[in-house]
């Protein structure tokens, strides 16, 4: 048996696939992804680090509120829940070595059906990261982060830690250690917390106060445990404003960043943004990685998209270019993801229900993202994009606008100085010149 693909080949007929340039007609091939390409000083690889997501690539079933699954995995068919785990596994990584990812992440739930016995599960846990870690060894794929579903199952309907009832709260703790302990076996670099249901339906059954103290609380023992236990890398705390539940406590990212300064954790966690969770929150996906950026937290991302007339999350693969682009101007300006990747938390549509449409979606969207990462990088070193916004500023870079900077001014001598320069004159902001210069070099 080959160990990298099992017992059987999930994806027959499909190759490796292979960068083949602008120039190819082979859609299932690289146009612009090519790994080992340059760009700003490192190569594409390193500065994407994608990652397969496990949960809706192998585990989502198209299946909707109004009508059943549409997408029959031939990795889901046995009954024994490790067998079937493997099978998942298998057809993961000859999925994940096929399209060339080097990085996968996963849910708990996602690499192995859980039961309500909670010894089961962390030997369940642990068969299939013995597993995983074959299957890793053998391809040389590596984990990009673990987590814990803890909002799928019906006892964390009212939340997970900021549940109301501290038997579901140890229920959670007992998934993010298993989650942790896999996390740890398997090399993983980083481990993700998304408060699915971490928020409130109503206030009028809800202390709001509690229940983010609990949640900082939990996150502090999840996080001395971790350490404890020799991991080493980042925590991630995924903002979400809503959608389950009505409001989230990781909002956005400005909003996480205040609760991480308030509860003292900001020395151990950074965010993983997505794009669709930016836009339910009311903002852009630059918005969202310029404030992670400011404060040093720019840990992962997600990479997918919205649908303009859904007001919902439905996670479809990035292929906005101009979008894209100026994420990646933020992206370089900020030195990368530190230390994160990522990854593609998107799923094919219901209706796209061949085997190869899993690739045609991957492979659209990593070019997408290596196209724009093209760009911006001309942009910032071929044009005056960088010279605009500097030029922008330019009045607090000497004299008395650098003193205000420095705190050596106060309100009555500011005063002054608009008593005595009178009316300041108009400068433009030049946003549409600079939206052109984007467009330009797309």
């Amino acid at each position: 048996m080959n160990v990298l693909l099992g017992d059987k080949e999930f994806f027959k007929g499909i190759q490796k696939i292979k960068f083949e340039g602008q120039d190819s007609d082979n859609p299932l091939s690289f146009r612009w992804y090519d790994e080992n390409r340059i760009v700003a000083g490192r190569s594409m690889k390193d500065w994407f680090k994608f990652a397969g997501a496990y949960w809706h690539s192998f585990c989502g079933t198209g299946a909707d509120p109004f009508g059943e699954s549409t997408h029959l995995f031939p990795w889901d068919q046995k009954s024994d829940v490790v067998e079937r785990a493997k099978d998942k596994a298998d057809a993961a990584f000859e999925f994940f070595t096929k399209l060339g990812l080097h990085y996968y992440c996963f849910h708990d739930v996602d690499v192995i059906d859980h039961s309500d016995n909670i010894l089961d599960n962390e030997k369940r846990m642990s068969t299939i990261t013995a597993y995983l870690k074959e299957k890793q060894k053998a391809s040389g794929v590596q984990l990009l982060w673990g987590t814990a579903n803890l909002f799928s199952n019906r006892k964390y309907m009212n939340g997970a830690s900021t549940n109301p009832d501290f038997l579901v709260l140890t229920h959670a703790a007992s998934q993010v250690k298993a989650a942790i302990d896999a996390t740890i076996d398997l090399g993983g670099s980083g481990y993700t917390f998304w408060g699915g249901r971490e928020g409130y339906m109503s206030l009028l059954n809800t202390n709001m106060k509690r229940e983010k103290d609990h949640l900082a609380k939990f996150l502090q023992v999840a996080r001395d445990y971790a350490r404890a236990n020799g991991f080493k890398g980042s925590f991630y705390i995924e903002p979400k404003p809503c959608e389950p539940s009505k409001h989230q406590y990781d909002y956005d990212a400005e909003t996480v960043i205040g609760f991480l300064r308030q509860y003292d954790l900001l020395n151990d966690f950074k965010l993983n943004l997505e794009v669709n969770h930016a836009t339910l929150a009311g903002h852009t996906m630059q918005h969202e990685m310029q404030i992670a950026a400011d404060a040093g937290l720019l840990g992962s991302m997600d990479a997918n998209r919205g649908d303009m007339q859904n007001g919902w999350d439905t996670d479809q693969f990035p292929n906005n270019i101009n979008e894209l682009t100026e994420c990646m101007l933020i992206l370089i300006e900020a030195g990368g993801l530190q230390p994160g990747g990522i990854n593609f938390d998107a799923k094919i549509r219901r209706n796209s229900t061949d085997p190869a449409d899993l690739f045609y979606a991957h492979i659209g969207g990593m070019d997408s993202f290596a196209r724009a990462l093209i760009v911006a990088d001309q942009i910032l070193q071929k044009s005056d994009y960088k010279k605009v916004r500097t030029n922008r500023y330019a009045s607090f870079d000497s004299g008395k606008g650098k003193e205000f900077e420095n705190g050596q001014l106060n309100l009555t001598q500011l005063r002054d100085i608009a008593a005595a320069n009178g009316v300041p004159e108009l400068i433009s902001g030049k946003q549409e010149y600079l939206e052109n210069i984007i467009n330009r070099y797309i």
